[in-house]
């Protein structure tokens, strides 16, 4: 019986993947349902004996080739390890897996010597192909007389020549709630001492140092290793160790909560591309300050969003749940539509990764200290779980396309020369390429050449669409260059505007909004004052109407894409949209 039954149980991956299988889940999952789940549920009945009134347990069907765990043959276990190596590529070097499911979702488990052996082939299979395998979590079902179990399984390739999965998280919320200082304890393996001991080696300037408030935007490293382990500044002493050890880096923009800096922070979600943005609470301020612009702000750019309630060392429980109420509501208001989801023990961080990367109204939400550890630990496991928005075949559609990175800083090093920092939006870029820097504020694109390139402070001899780095430009005139160029392909033939029209929502504006007002407008990294030149179809708009625009920059020409995000303000008013093109 128990060779049957294993016979019929399944691994299959959670990872996303572009493929002909997932195209027909997606027409299956949106077909009605009613038939099937009654048919699922008479058969579940029968196999468990359960009562009727009782609905079997299952998950969500995929569609998936059968895999046979126990004792497979040397054939089918070529297949099996051919298959994950291609979902590994599937999901950017890292997949979940489940056994002892069916393809239909049914949770049939396993005995304890066929999860044993599940396991032990598993292992094999990763073996084959360059990764490790980690057991994420165990649960009991109940299947006729005898208890089984299911595993979900973490499968991760070993770090290879810096090709590690790499995604970004902005770290939001008003000032003094506590953000550099979390920050600090996770990529520096030390908790606080209670007076911002944590947070002194993220600071920039000997301001932040006095104030402990941070007024820039600064970058910091946590990774993870093949096997699920921590990889930080407890282990590594510089930068470069931490991305040889790593599998998969989360690097965190830290920006600043304080309302005065509230054009830099907006800098740093527009430009740096975010995947994901953590908005950090304190437990004994509740939602106070910037955390409700903040909030906004991450949600008009569509990044996904988690909460962490920090400070609960300083708070009775009765407190910390008031704050997380007040979150709670706030969420679920029809403005945000979010389904908030509290993390309370390992099994939840699983499920809310998860959760969080399939539905954006998922919202975790996290309470912890940064003093005494109390569930810092919940925090590092939904990070090391946490898959990519994109998957490999995007990842290759703008790798073909041609190279484009944005300038978002630029510096001056010793026996180096200028050097520039951002984002390669498409295409590749390696060592010696020759590219044109632009638009000037006479508008030309000037030609120059990449010496070097440094990742997460580290060399690498090749920049992938997605990624940041810092490109040396050897000589080239520093005084030449500004935030909010782009260096492309000389191929492209780029061009410039000084108008372009975009099609906007009114978030906010205290009377009309009509010709002539002037705006501080950001779009991806270019961040410039702009006129209304007009509204097309209308004369005047009010808060929560829709329009196109056209904008006007008053400085100097910049270069835009098409259906690029824009978020527009000035003082109280506010607006979000996408640019549609150039009116001329």
């Amino acid at each position: 019986m128990d060779a049957q039954v294993a016979n019929r149980c399944s691994i299959k991956s959670a990872a996303k993947a572009s493929s002909p299988q997932n195209a027909a889940e997606s027409r299956i999952e949106n077909a009605p349902k009613k038939k099937s789940r009654t048919r699922r549920g008479r058969r579940g009945k029968r196999r468990r004996g359960k009562k009727a009134n009782e609905p079997p347990p299952f998950l969500p069907p995929e569609v998936n080739i059968d895999l046979k765990l126990v004792n497979p043959t040397q054939y089918r276990f070529e297949h099996l390890a051919t298959q994950l190596k291609w979902r590994l590529q599937e999901g950017r070097g890292e997949a979940v897996y489940q056994i002892g499911v069916e393809d239909n979702g049914l949770l049939v488990g396993l005995t304890e010597e066929d999860m044993k052996a599940s396991l032990k082939t598993l292992r094999r299979m990763a073996e084959k192909v360059g990764a490790d395998i980690t057991l994420l979590r165990e649960r009991e079902v109940d299947c006729d007389r005898a208890r089984r179990k299911i595993a979900e399984v973490l499968v991760r390739k070993v770090p290879d020549d810096q090709q590690f999965l790499d995604l970004r998280v902005a770290v939001l919320g008003n000032v003094d709630s506590g953000k550099s200082t979390l920050l600090g304890v996770l990529t520096q393996g030390e908790l606080d001492n209670g007076r911002g001991r944590a947070r002194l080696n993220l600071f920039r300037h000997l301001h932040e140092i006095q104030t402990g408030r941070t007024s820039s935007i600064s970058f910091e490293i946590l990774g993870f290793n093949s096997k699920g382990e921590v990889v930080n500044y407890s282990d590594s002493r510089t930068a470069e160790e931490i991305c040889e050890s790593s599998s998969k880096m989360i690097t965190f923009i830290d920006l600043a909560g304080h309302y005065k800096y509230l054009k830099t922070t907006i800098f740093g979600l527009t430009s740096y591309c975010p995947d994901f943005a953590m908005l950090v609470v304190g437990a004994n301020t509740g939602i106070a300050g910037t955390t409700r612009e903040h909030l906004g702000l991450a949600m008009a750019l569509k990044v996904p969003i988690f909460i962490v309630v920090s400070k609960v060392d300083l708070c009775g429980k009765s407190t910390v749940e008031k704050t997380v109420r007040q979150l709670e509501r706030v969420l679920k208001q029809p403005g945000c539509n979010k389904v908030p989801m509290v993390v309370s023990n390992p099994d939840d961080a699983v499920t809310a990764a998860q959760q969080f990367a399939q539905s954006s109204s998922v919202t975790p939400i996290f309470t912890l200290s940064s003093v005494s550890g109390e569930n810092l630990d919940l925090l590092k496991v939904f990070f090391n779980i946490l898959p990519p928005l994109s998957n490999s075949k995007e990842q290759e559609e703008l790798m073909q396309q041609l190279t484009e990175f944005q300038v978002d800083e630029i510096y001056s090093v010793p026996d180096v020369g200028t050097v520039v920092g951002g984002t390669l939006y498409s295409g590749v870029c390696r060592e010696g390429d020759r590219l044109v820097v632009g638009p000037t504020d006479d508008g030309r694109f000037l030609r120059l050449k990449v010496c070097s390139i440094h990742r997460n402070r580290s060399g690498c001899r090749v920049l992938r669409a997605g990624q940041a780095a810092t490109l040396a430009l050897g000589n080239f005139d520093r005084s030449l260059l500004r935030k909010g160029m782009v260096m492309v392909s000389p191929k492209m033939n780029p061009t410039i505007c000084w108008q372009f029209e975009a099609a906007i929502v009114l978030l906010f504006h205290a009377k009309t909004f009509r010709r002539g007002f002037q705006v501080t407008v950001h779009v991806g990294n270019v961040r410039q004052t702009a006129t209304v030149e007009c509204l097309l179809g209308k004369e005047e708009l009010r808060t929560g109407e829709r329009a196109v625009v056209c904008f006007r920059f008053l400085k100097h020409p910049e270069y835009l894409r098409v259906g690029a995000k824009l978020l527009f303000r000035e003082g109280v008013t506010k607006g979000i949209g996408h640019v549609t093109g150039d009116p001329s």
